[in-house]
C-alpha cells in the first residue's frame, strides 16, 4: 500500500488558537471556527475604496487574499484559507495587517 500523498495545504489552527483569536483580534468575529470577519465604516465611498486598494496590495504582497465587499462607506473583510478548509496563521497575520492599515489611515 502506498502512503497518502502529502498535502501542500497550510495547517489549520487548533481549537485553542481559534478561541484565542477573540483576545488577539477583538475587532474581528470568528464565524463557525473557520472564518475571520470584520466590517469597517468610512466617511464616504472614496475612503472605503482606498482602504480596499491598500488591503489588496498587502494581500498581493503576501499571496493570501481575503474576500472583500465594498459599499458606500463600508468594507467587509473575510479571511479563511480555502485550500486548508479553515483558519490558518496566514489569516491571523493578514487580519492583523488589516488592523494596522486601518490605524495608519486614521
Amino acid at each position: 500500500m502506498e502512503p497518502a500523498p502529502e498535502s501542500d495545504a497550510p495547517a489549520l489552527l487548533g481549537p485553542e488558537r481559534v478561541a484565542a483569536l477573540a483576545a488577539d483580534l477583538p475587532a474581528w468575529t470568528v464565524v463557525d471556527g473557520r472564518l475571520l470577519r470584520r466590517e469597517l465604516r468610512f466617511d464616504d465611498f472614496a475612503g472605503a475604496l482606498a482602504f480596499v486598494n491598500a488591503v489588496g496590495a498587502e494581500a498581493e504582497a503576501r499571496n493570501h487574499h481575503p474576500d472583500l465587499q465594498l459599499g458606500w462607506g463600508r468594507v467587509q473583510v473575510e479571511f479563511t484559507t480555502h485550500d486548508a478548509g479553515g483558519l490558518t496563521e496566514a489569516d491571523v497575520t493578514l487580519a492583523s495587517r488589516v488592523d494596522a492599515l486601518l490605524d495608519a489611515s486614521s
